[in-house]
């Protein structure tokens, strides 16, 4: 079992039966599904989950998770996901895999956001390895660049292949670069320019933050 898959495992034992639970994007949060599957299958663990993503939603309901739409709830008892970049104040880069409108909603709405990483998303400061995700209205993309600019924030379109990538609600991804600003900072800046659907910065007071590495888990509360 490596890092990835055992602080997948820990989480997944501290799930309780009649928890409304976000279930996040990515390999990480593959290994949780896989690690619920178990508990369901051995234990009779009776969730409710909603998906941050399509990928996530075929994910598990080929796994046989008893999912719910988004569009009803109020409020979930919890959200898992994985994370690019997580600094020492438990700051979090997240928008690799741009399903941020999802991910950002169902964890600022949820009485807990826990985050599962191997030590390798560990950073001093965010945007150390990665740019910040920064979704956008396709028509405003010239003109957020522009704003941007005039923050001294060089902003680049995310390419795929030999077009643009496109997220999953159909908006473009700019990555940005930042000189080592506060988290906070970022965030207010970001927030304020017009045609800014959404970016990647998670700053939640509800976030534990659960690494798996030399054969334990941590838990660092934020």
């Amino acid at each position: 079992m490596n890092d990835k898959q055992r602080v997948a495992h820990y989480a997944a034992q501290q799930i309780d039966s009649g928890m409304l639970i976000g279930l996040g994007t990515g390999s990480t949060a593959n290994c949780f599904i896989d690690a619920l599957v178990e508990r369901q299958q051995n234990e009779a663990l009776d969730c409710q989950y909603v998906a941050s993503s399509i990928v996530t939603l075929q994910y598990a309901r080929q796994a046989g998770l008893k999912l719910v739409g988004i569009e009803t709830l109020a409020y979930l008892d919890l959200y898992v996901d994985g994370a690019d970049e997580v600094a020492p104040d438990l700051s979090l880069l997240k928008g690799r895999g741009s399903d941020l409108v999802r991910e950002k909603l169902l964890a600022q709405n949820s009485r807990e956001f826990w985050v599962l990483i191997d030590p390798s998303k560990k950073v001093n400061h965010i945007g150390e390895k990665f740019p910040v995700a920064v979704e956008v209205m396709p028509f405003a993309v010239s003109l957020v660049q522009n704003s941007l600019s005039h923050l001294n924030i060089a902003a680049v379109l995310r390419k795929q292949g030999d077009g643009l990538h496109v997220t999953s609600h159909g908006c473009l991804v700019l990555d940005c670069q930042f000189n080592n600003d506060a988290p906070v900072s970022i965030d207010l800046q970001l927030n304020a320019v017009p045609g800014v659907v959404e970016h990647g910065i998670f700053l939640l007071p509800q976030t534990r933050v659960f690494c798996g590495e030399d054969q334990t888990v941590r838990e660092m509360l934020r």
